[in-house]
């Protein structure tokens, strides 16, 4: 069930987490011992020293050497930081995850939701109304009613996909129109030809074939722009009024002529930590 495989994934993912934290506690606990026997060393040969200076009368009143005590502060502090710090090497954000609910049974996504590819065999889904049927679509899990957002798509090695926004209320059963007068803004690739779905299908020319798709929406302007991220060039403008909830939307089409096409990813994006020491 939906609930049971949910479970399953939640379980995994702090599975991944709770042995990070393990493994980073036995790190920072080895790094005490070791510590702890470089100083006892120090202090062993300091007082085999002394013991051989007294032995010929040679020795002043012992002091205790510099850095002979543990450095409580490199192991206790900030130590929540910077394992939170270091935590962000090993997971990924992406600004947009798919909602399975809403996935064409002819696609199959990945389990942490970030990638989309076609199905060998149709999976069994639930017809709720949300769900494209049978058309090969799913949208994002986050509705978009203002500002401005920006996510980029991995394409390379699909000969057939779509990508842009949607708006909420669109059919999603039986035939549809995927083009703007039908609730899409959104570029495609078909057989080698790039084509913006507006209401004359306006065929794209493009320098290169781009590896990723950029989307950019600005939600009160009324736009939704497509570039190639590698060096931002620009590949089409929508300008549209906008009055209700816009969803991510990508379809990676359906191509029997492909042997094995790569899925539509979403891109991670970097996080970066800024420190602000005036505070």
């Amino acid at each position: 069930t939906q609930t049971q495989y949910t479970e399953k994934q939640i379980k995994a993912e702090f599975e991944k987490l709770h042995k990070f934290l393990q493994q980073e506690e036995a790190a920072r606990l080895a790094a005490l011992r070791e510590e702890e026997e470089q100083k006892s060393q120090m202090l062993k040969d300091k007082i085999e020293k002394l013991t051989k200076e007294i032995a010929q009368c040679t020795v002043e009143d012992p002091e205790l050497p510099s850095g002979a005590l543990i450095d409580v502060a490199k192991h206790l502090g900030n130590l929540p930081f910077q394992v939170w710090e270091k935590m962000l090497e090993m997971v990924q954000y992406t600004p947009v995850t798919f909602d399975p609910n809403t996935a064409g049974s002819a696609l199959m996504l990945t389990d942490d939701l970030t990638a989309v590819t076609i199905s060998k065999e149709p999976l069994d889904v639930p017809g709720n109304p949300e769900r494209f049927d049978p058309f090969a679509g799913v949208l994002g899990s986050q509705g978009l009613s203002s500002g401005t957002h920006s996510w980029e798509v991995h394409v390379e090695g699909r000969a057939f996909w779509a990508v842009g926004v949607v708006k909420e209320s669109t059919n999603r059963k039986g035939k549809l129109s995927v083009h703007q007068s039908g609730g899409y803004w959104a570029i495609h690739l078909k057989k080698g030809e790039y084509s913006a779905c507006d209401r004359s299908w306006t065929p794209l020319k493009l320098e290169r074939k781009p590896k990723r798709i950029r989307v950019q929406l600005d939600y009160d302007k009324g736009e939704v722009s497509f570039y190639d991220p590698s060096d931002m060039s620009h590949i089409h403008t929508f300008k549209d009024t906008f009055t209700e909830r816009l969803f991510p939307f990508m379809s990676p089409l359906l191509n029997e002529t492909q042997a094995c096409p790569g899925p539509l990813r979403i891109c991670c994006l970097n996080v970066v930590i800024e420190r602000d020491v005036n505070r």
